[in-house]
């Protein structure tokens, strides 16, 4: 597929993602249950990015995430040349995805973007219960590595890869069970950025960590896939002993 054609695919599963996961919080906040529960906005992300990876008829290439990218190109299964295209179709796809959602959103009397979070990710006193900048940044670095070496594992065989966007929404839908109570949920710097460009403020103050951290997790995934993948080459190639 043409470079054009699959930043096409990036640009729309990323706005997918963001406007589908964030609507989840945002568009029932007027409900008498005062909106859906982490566990209803981990599933739809979840479901969301499973959607996303079937659509893209290249499910275990279709990144949707700027760290998922990294971690492709640092294990050497990725052009490093088309990394910034990449990168620049995700966000720019998520800034759509939260363009979108201020639209439907605006359209309930009494919403504010000043108001509501719309899904911005923080910490401190922007974190839904207070967590620290470092608390945060641990947490972000740890679920993104997960996240993005679980998308690699699985994208490595024929076999896997007929399984890996149920695998891959399923491991988003767990991570972010974690994450929302901490950062309201993020290991994907696109995501990030398009809830918060239009929050402003608070939101793109505290935006580096949401880059910073996950893009640091997806590149350990992507050289601990490496000698992992290094290691099983070496013990498939090895000759046999006798005994073995």
């Amino acid at each position: 597929m043409k470079l054009g054609k699959r930043l096409a695919v990036e640009g729309a599963g990323t706005a997918w993602l963001v406007f589908t996961g964030c609507a989840a919080t945002v568009l029932s906040a007027s409900l008498p249950a005062q909106g859906c529960n982490v566990l209803e906005m981990a599933a739809a992300f979840g479901f969301a990015l499973t959607v996303a990876s079937y659509a893209a008829d290249r499910a275990a290439s279709a990144h949707f995430n700027p760290a998922v990218t990294i971690g492709y190109a640092i294990s050497r299964r990725f052009p490093v040349r088309e990394v910034g295209p990449y990168i620049a179709a995700q966000t720019i796809g998520a800034i759509v995805g939260a363009a979108l959602l201020i639209r439907v959103a605006s359209g309930r009397p009494g919403f504010s973007v000043a108001v509501s979070d719309f899904g911005s990710n923080g910490y401190d006193d922007h974190s839904p219960s207070e967590y620290t900048l470092a608390a945060v940044f641990v947490l972000e670095l740890a679920v993104t590595f997960a996240f993005v070496f679980v998308h690699l594992l699985m994208s490595s065989t024929a076999a896997r890869r007929k399984a890996a966007p149920i695998a891959a929404g399923v491991c988003l839908a767990a991570i972010y069970l974690v994450a929302i109570p901490v950062s309201n949920g993020g290991s994907n710097p696109a995501r990030s950025t398009g809830p918060a460009l239009f929050v402003g403020e608070w939101a793109l103050d505290q935006l580096w960590l949401f880059w910073a951290a996950p893009l640091l997790g997806g590149a350990a995934a992507g050289v601990v896939y490496r000698l992992v993948s290094r290691q099983q080459s070496h013990v498939l190639s090895a000759p046999l002993r006798d005994g073995v």
